[in-house]
């Protein structure tokens, strides 16, 4: 089977994947499973995130939010380029919407999708030359570790030219990007210097 067809074959899998149902079911917002991601066999940056919101659910279209916004900005991106599915791949933790609890508190993306899913989705792409990680969910998945966002961010060259983690983008971190500048004044344009090498490089070769 080739790359393509493995990618489009797991993503039709995915797509009808209704293994949650009942777990959605007895939200508040009682919703059905509706994954949502991206990507094509060519995608040279892959982002990882953590589940769909409540709008990217309504929408069917990853990161069609506030935080969406805030990602492309600190990418250096248009929105044409962003959902250019041949160049970035966007592979949440969980595909679906978890819904809210009864506080109103964003759920945790269910455990079962990665565990029965993101190995296998991951193998389809082997041009990633970037994976970016967003958020505590993505990071402990990818790096293995335990440690809290901040240090994991604050070490971001540690990781290597192939993997950069960032804070999430949602509105909640607005005061913990306030209050750590340096993640503007370094990791930002870090980011968009990595983006804009493996896009041109891309270019160039096609």
């Amino acid at each position: 089977m080739g790359k393509m067809t493995q990618s489009l074959h797991i993503f039709q899998r995915i797509e009808s994947c209704r293994l949650c149902k009942d777990q959605f079911a007895r939200t508040p917002t009682a919703h059905v499973p509706r994954p949502v991601l991206q990507g094509q066999t060519s995608a040279r940056i892959l982002i990882a995130g953590q589940a769909p919101g409540l709008r990217v659910h309504v929408s069917g279209c990853p990161f069609t939010d506030a935080s969406g916004d805030r990602l492309r900005h600190w990418m250096g991106l248009s929105e044409k380029i962003f959902y250019d599915s041949e160049q970035i791949a966007i592979i949440p933790m969980a595909f679906c919407f978890p819904g809210y609890s009864k506080s109103k508190a964003d759920l945790p993306p269910p455990k079962i999708c990665a565990r029965t899913w993101r190995q296998e989705v991951l193998e389809a792409f082997d041009k990633i030359e970037l994976t970016i990680l967003v958020g505590r969910y993505a990071q402990q998945w990818h790096l293995g570790t335990t440690k809290a966002v901040s240090d994991v961010v604050r070490q971001y060259t540690a990781w290597g030219p192939h993997i950069l983690p960032l804070p999430h983008p949602s509105w909640r971190n607005t005061h913990w990007l306030t209050t750590n500048p340096w993640f503007d004044q370094d990791v930002v344009p870090y980011l968009r210097r990595r983006v804009q090498e493996i896009l041109s490089d891309r270019s160039n070769h096609t």
